[in-house]
């Protein structure tokens, strides 16, 4: 089945256009029967983003939270962990409608530490020259987790603030039955790093680690950075599974070097390879221009979840039979 990929906000900050193509299969997945949703980050918009979209194809008889895998990553952990839970998606899409407005933030919001240099524009400046400066994935890994590692050295944060923030935007704070991967960095060695349930991590804790940016976030003795560095949206964590549904935020694009194969295009053919079935869903027009440097900015969540929502609508006769 081809990749569906619906039109996108074009940013120029984010580089590349990344369009997954068609690739031979050269194996059969280990688990032709299995189906892997993979969400991808991209801040507050990102997350309104997918559960709209999440809660539009539910209502419309598309129920993805039905996944034998859930991949997170950044923004997306926190979708994957609220999405696994009791609440059904039409409850927490009900929920971002309900919540107050915030006024829009001048240039992206504050970072979620509220530093007032580490807005959407600052960190994306923050993290391309380091992406400019790297010889490769791992190198940029490893200038990452040095350089947030400074910044925590030189303002030294309350290392409960971020997770009582994350715990209080999770419906439950225990690793669900069902499989569920965690992306992140290790800030101190540049290594990616998954969390699961056996993992010996909180789940809690597993979602602030993905999410942390430009400062770290600590679990015992190890500082962990946003799973997005990993490799975007971190959709080879769904290998071996028949059919995979990615949702993408920031549709496929990428500010690291193509040569990397960070991209999600090269994910999608690796998955293909390995004979797993791909759709990638990309947010359209009706979810606003959010998803740029703005995407940290609370005021985009509710015109992003109600484009989401009416795309999913849309979107269920598409994805009904790929996903049954």
């Amino acid at each position: 089945m081809d990749t569906t990929s619906s039109s996108a906000p074009r940013n120029p900050r984010h580089g590349n256009w990344s369009t997954p193509q068609p690739a031979k299969p050269t194996s059969e997945p280990a688990h032709p029967d299995q189906r892997a949703l993979v969400l991808a980050g991209a801040g507050a918009a990102g997350n309104a983003w997918e559960l709209g979209l999440i809660a539009g194809l539910s209502d419309a008889g598309v129920d993805l939270t039905e996944a034998d895998l859930v991949v997170g990553t950044s923004a997306g952990s926190t979708v994957a962990a609220q999405i696994t839970g009791a609440a059904r998606p039409t409850e927490l899409y009900a929920a971002i409608l309900a919540e107050a407005p915030p006024p829009p933030s001048r240039g992206g919001a504050a970072h979620r530490r509220g530093a007032p240099n580490a807005s959407g524009p600052n960190y994306l400046e923050w993290s391309d020259t380091i992406i400019a400066t790297s010889e490769s994935a791992y190198d940029m890994r490893r200038r990452m987790g040095a350089a947030a590692l400074e910044r925590e050295a030189a303002s030294p944060s309350e290392p409960t603030r971020w997770r009582d923030i994350v715990a209080a935007r999770l419906p439950h704070h225990d690793w669900p039955r069902q499989r569920v991967l965690i992306a992140a960095v290790d800030a101190d060695t540049g290594e990616p790093v998954v969390f699961d349930r056996d993992s010996g991590v909180d789940l809690v804790d597993a979602v602030a680690a993905s999410t942390s940016a430009m400062t770290p976030y600590r679990i015992g003795e190890h500082h962990y950075l946003n799973g997005g560095y990993r490799r975007s949206e971190n959709a080879d964590l769904a290998a071996g599974h028949g059919r995979v549904v990615v949702l993408s935020p920031f549709s496929g694009r990428t500010r690291m070097p193509l040569e990397w194969g960070m991209d999600l295009a090269s994910q999608v053919a690796e998955l293909r390879a390995g004979g797993s079935s791909v759709e990638t869903v990309f947010p359209d027009s009706r979810a606003g221009d959010v998803f740029g440097a703005n995407a940290l900015d609370p005021s985009t969540r509710l015109p992003a979840a109600r484009g989401g929502y009416d795309q999913g609508l849309d979107l269920a006769a598409h994805l009904a039979e790929f996903w049954r």
